[in-house]
């Protein structure tokens, strides 16, 4: 239940719950070891709770307690023993190329102290750098970060770093020296960190996945007058609203389940007809009725607000896509969103 990341509201909602009945200390010791996102998720539920009823409470506490006893501490710190191991076993030169190649090892401190920041300030901060440079920053940072980033970057630059990051490959120990010198310190720049997998067509799609339309026509339309193939790859790895049509209906269930009938009547009023028809077909007889009241009763909604509910939507998708609960057609060779 409260495993991170939290990608449902109620997941967000019971951690802000169980982190406010810790404690100060105990609290502080847990948002310790999450990432940046997790945090800023909890924060903002927890500063806009204003009283929690002792059922909502008990109820919370009662799921995590079934939760954490269903796991062991086995693994706990697997990283740091299996270094430990390979190290003796092997050698410290032998240990590193392979640890390397399991955990994807690297010092990206600086990049990590980015996350913290919100999108403006990172925006300010490399603006004014090379676009293989921002590129470089861009792919280390959460998908929905980047493209916060990149929409406030110029048009001319926009493009140009999307281009960049789909033909990215990899970032070898002198682009993280650079890195360094930009980011003050953020690097070691140290002649050990080997070249870690990043960037790539996968890698925009997922940040274009966020721009909002606007920027994405854009965007692409100016890498495809660059490189016409390249864009249409990336075109094909993006996970849009319509793409739901081609979901399986019993992962469309799994899906529905998860979502609020209010960000769904939202994320609908934007939607064809067709996936409109798919999503009634795939709920319970009295539910649909209900959505096609709310759908007809809902008055004028805002476009970006629309598109901020299909975003989310999406990404409860793309995570029951990657653990094998919804699989949508058309989406590549592996079939990632």
């Amino acid at each position: 239940m409260l495993t991170p990341p939290f990608t449902t509201e109620q997941g967000v909602t019971d951690g802000a719950i169980l982190l406010l009945s810790l404690g100060e200390e105990e609290a502080a010791q847990v948002l310790k070891y999450l990432s940046p996102r997790d945090v800023q998720r909890l924060g903002t539920a927890m500063a806009g709770m204003q009283g929690v009823g002792r059922d909502a409470m008990e109820s919370v506490l009662a799921r995590f307690q079934t939760d954490i006893s269903s796991h062991t501490g086995l693994g706990a710190d697997a990283d740091s023993y299996l270094r430990a191991v390979l190290t003796k076993a092997l050698g410290t030169d032998k240990a590193g190329f392979l640890l390397d190649r399991i955990l994807q090892s690297g010092d990206t401190s600086g990049i990590e102290s980015l996350k913290w920041m919100d999108a403006s300030g990172v925006a300010e901060l490399i603006r004014h750098e090379h676009p293989q440079i921002i590129a470089s920053i861009l792919v280390h940072l959460e998908a929905d970060q980047a493209a916060g980033v990149l929409n406030l970057l110029p048009d001319r630059v926009r493009a140009d770093v999307m281009l960049r990051i789909a033909t990215l490959d990899g970032i070898q120990p002198a682009a993280l020296r650079e890195l360094n010198d930009v980011l003050l310190k953020a690097l070691s720049g140290n002649d050990q960190i080997k070249r870690r997998k990043l960037g790539g067509i996968k890698t925009a799609a997922d940040i274009l996945n966020y721009v909002g339309t606007t920027s994405e026509t854009q965007i692409l339309a100016s890498v495809r007058q660059v490189d016409g193939d390249l864009a249409q790859r990336i075109i094909d790895e993006m996970f849009t609203f319509d793409n739901l049509l081609e979901a399986d209906d019993r992962g469309l269930q799994l899906l529905l389940r998860e979502i609020t009938p209010d960000s769904l009547v939202l994320a609908l009023k934007g939607a064809s007809s067709e996936l409109r028809a798919k999503v009634f077909r795939c709920m319970p007889t009295r539910a649909a009725q209900q959505l096609r009241e709310d759908l007809e009763t809902r008055g004028p909604a805002r476009i970006s607000e629309v598109e901020a509910q299909q975003k989310e939507i999406l990404k409860v998708a793309r995570r029951l896509v990657e653990s094998g609960d919804l699989a949508i057609g058309g989406m590549g060779e592996d079939q990632y969103v």
